[in-house]
């Protein structure tokens, strides 16, 4: 099907040798991830690596009381699952789909395995941590010190960089659970955007009009973490894409009730 997206739209996979692809691409399968489907859940083991193309995931960390605040988004630069060749089989933090859309993943053997030669893959995944702990430092910081208007403006740039498109489905409610505030709080802020021109909001559909505009009411942090995310993605050009992926193998994952 021409219509796949291919591995090659995740930029860490992009960036891999023809070498190491060729290792792993006959691994890797095709997963569908609906809007808010369950990637990992916290305390659970984690079996295989995410490769986002053109979905977003967040992961977030919920407290006793179930309120949960997002602490870091992945797309297409990156991957979903360091924990596994950092030395754990779990995480404290659930990962959830935040834009719908395509991943392939890769089981957590053959991770190791690539990882465990000390070779490309090493490089670019402890090169892709550092910019992820540059992004749950940086969240941190906004959360407690910046306006929900510059959390809203850092969290939609952060989001559509990782994406091929500008726009994103998504509730306020589902808003607000990213950043931990009231959805009456993300109906104002997208109210204010909306009447400086940046944004267009209308069921559930947002879309980025003036993404200069959208830069100049951020606060620092999202600057910060594109330097960072901008050192990853030079380190990874993208690569020709390749033509024929019918044979991997396509899955969703379930929604949860």
């Amino acid at each position: 099907m021409s219509d796949k997206p291919q591995p090659q739209q995740n930029h860490l996979l992009a960036a891999l040798s023809p070498e190491v692809q060729s290792r792993l691409f006959p691994h890797l399968e095709l997963v569908t991830l609906p809007l808010r489907g369950l990637l990992y859940e916290s305390g659970s083991t984690m079996r295989h690596v995410y490769f986002p193309t053109d979905s977003i995931v967040s992961l977030q960390y919920v407290m006793e009381n179930g309120a949960s605040t997002a602490i870091l988004v992945v797309g297409n630069e990156g991957l979903l699952g360091i924990t596994l060749f950092m030395g754990g089989e779990s995480t404290p933090s659930r990962s959830l789909v935040q834009s719908a859309g395509y991943a392939y993943r890769l089981p957590r053997a053959k991770v190791k395995e690539e990882f465990n030669r000390h070779g490309q893959l090493l490089l670019l995944m402890l090169r892709y941590t550092q910019a992820l702990i540059t992004q749950i430092a940086q969240t941190a910081v906004c959360n407690r010190q910046h306006t929900i208007d510059q959390q809203l403006c850092r969290w939609l740039l952060l989001s559509i960089d990782r994406l091929s498109r500008h726009h994103l489905t998504m509730t306020q409610e589902f808003i607000g659970n990213m950043l931990g505030v009231r959805r009456e709080s993300v109906t104002d802020a997208a109210r204010k955007l909306q009447q400086l021109g940046a944004i267009t909001y209308a069921r559930g559909l947002i879309k980025v009009l003036d993404r200069s505009k959208l830069e100049s009411l951020s606060c620092e942090c999202y600057g910060v973490v594109k330097k960072e995310t901008d050192l990853l993605l030079n380190y990874m050009p993208q690569r020709q894409v390749i033509t024929n992926t019918e044979s991997i193998p396509t899955v969703t994952l379930p929604t949860p009730q």
